[in-house]
């Protein structure tokens, strides 16, 4: 499983092994563009749903109970972000292998290495679970979370512990139904969460009825609460439409971890999470830098993350789209539609970033003002903020895209070299150079700087194109 085997392209896009009947899910034929467009917008709103969910219940906290509240739910969301990088990369590197086999038309490899996934996954999932929560307070400390906001910030950290497992599945669910080419089911789960969610946040937070108030705890089961219901729908979903991922009979053992699986989702897996929790740990660092400049700052920053959310669900939607497109087109030996699918990618991804980016600064203040209560002091920061920063994730957003492609070959290593440059040397060394000439400035600057390394290191490696390799399949067939 370790070693790797060029795949050259076949004469023509033919599709290789006799496989020429479409299927649902097939990301192989007709026109790119359209493709990538008709899989991109449901995955689209999925994120932007999420993102508003996440919004929606920071005004709940904010207006609720208070600034110090919404300072402890953007420390706690760092960590969140933390604890699921693991599994995202777990999840995001048994999508690819979901997908090549899709592409192959080999359905029962798709249903083993999906399993294996799902299985390996949840059994993380209750294992950081059970040892962050004893862990807390301490995770809280180490990130300077100001002492206003830290009881409540445990209250909120313990239950998203706790109730880890739920998203796990759901996050798992929606990545396997994205390799095979199905972007709708989590599209509908999505809708269902977030309805439950904005509707059950009030009532857990301030009680109502037999319900009693739990506070800022109240707004993580809600979270966790909906998070079951969209894992069931999709569940069912699958099932009641017999889809490609369904276990049936003996296939519920494929959940116990196999051998062959189990090495390529550790070994793809742990660069892709390893890839995630540097950005989550660079994001540690800086909220704890944030937090040295008091409670007005620390809100403004937390406010603000809610914005650049948006901005950052374009490319994540796009760059998932075309790691499963390119996925597939490996797995079916159609490795001239890969450049032309990253080229569309690029293009749909930058219009898209550029254009919620101009917006967002245009319109910050009445943005702004639904996190924050009118006149508070955190505004003018966060107004100040918002322009510099936004211009770093239109550039993430090309590194995604790239690396996306990359990513969908089993080229996993230098995204994460990539990214550690980017993280650590260039956007924390950047402050730490910086500050003692900039001041706070010094972090709103160093997103930019890092946005610039990152995109030079990933062009520049993306067009040697040595990476253009395919790992083989269990049992040595190649993918």
């Amino acid at each position: 499983m370790s070693e790797f085997v060029t795949e050259e392209a076949p004469p023509s896009d033919a599709r290789p092994h006799g496989h020429a009947t479409p299927m649902r899910g097939d990301l192989t034929q007709g026109p790119i563009l359209k493709t990538l467009l008709l899989f991109s917008i449901p995955t689209l709103l999925s994120n932007l749903l999420q993102t508003l969910n996440g919004t929606v219940n920071s005004i709940w906290v904010g207006k609720l109970i208070g600034e110090s509240a919404l300072a402890a739910t953007a420390n706690v969301n760092i960590i969140m972000f933390l604890m699921m990088a693991t599994v995202f990369g777990f999840g995001m590197a048994t999508t690819v292998r979901v997908g090549q086999s899709f592409g192959a038309r080999d359905m029962d490899s798709a249903r083993v290495t999906f399993g294996s996934g799902m299985g390996f996954c949840v059994a993380l999932s209750v294992l950081i679970g059970i040892i962050g929560s004893v862990l807390a307070p301490r995770l809280l400390h180490l990130m300077a979370t100001p002492e206003a906001s830290r009881i409540e910030a445990l209250d909120y950290l313990r239950v998203v512990f706790i109730t880890m497992p739920f998203g796990s599945i759901s996050i798992m669910l929606s990545m396997g139904m994205r390799g095979v080419g199905d972007a709708k089911v989590p599209l509908f789960a999505m809708i269902l969460t977030v309805l439950i969610d904005i509707t059950m946040n009030p009532l857990l937070i301030r009680g109502f009825g037999p319900i009693p108030a739990m506070g800022i705890a109240g707004s993580a089961w809600s979270t966790a609460a909906a998070n079951f219901a969209g894992a069931a729908l999709m569940l069912g979903w699958i099932y009641a439409r017999d889809l490609p991922l369904r276990l049936r009979g003996a296939e519920w053992a494929y959940l116990r971890p196999r051998g062959d699986e189990l090495r390529f989702i550790i070994a793809k897996g742990l660069p892709m999470g390893a890839q995630m929790l540097l950005v989550s740990s660079a994001g540690l660092v800086m909220v704890g830098l944030v937090n040295r400049e008091g409670v007005a700052t620390a809100a403004a920053y937390g406010a603000s993350m809610q914005l650049w959310n948006y901005l950052q669900m374009p490319a994540f939607a796009i760059a998932s789209a075309v790691s499963a497109m390119v996925a597939q087109n490996v797995g079916a030996g159609l490795h001239k539609r890969v450049s032309k699918i990253t080229m569309r990618g690029l293009i749909v991804n930058e219009s898209v970033t550029v254009t919620l980016a101009v917006l967002i600064v245009i319109f910050d203040a009445p943005l702004l003002r639904m996190f924050l209560v009118p006149g508070s002091p955190s505004i003018p920061i966060a107004q100040h903020m918002q322009p510099i920063v936004s211009v770093s994730f239109v550039l993430f957003g090309i590194m995604m895209i790239l690396t996306g492609t990359m990513r969908a070959y089993g080229a996993v290593i230098l995204p994460l070299v990539i990214m550690f440059v980017a993280m650590y040397p260039a956007r924390v060394g950047f402050y730490f150079v910086a500050f003692p000439y900039l001041g706070a400035n010094a972090l709103w600057y160093a997103y930019p700087f890092s946005a610039v390394v990152a995109v030079a290191m990933t062009s520049a490696i993306y067009l040697r194109g040595n990476w253009r390799k395919v790992t083989p399949k269990a049992g040595g067939r190649p993918a």
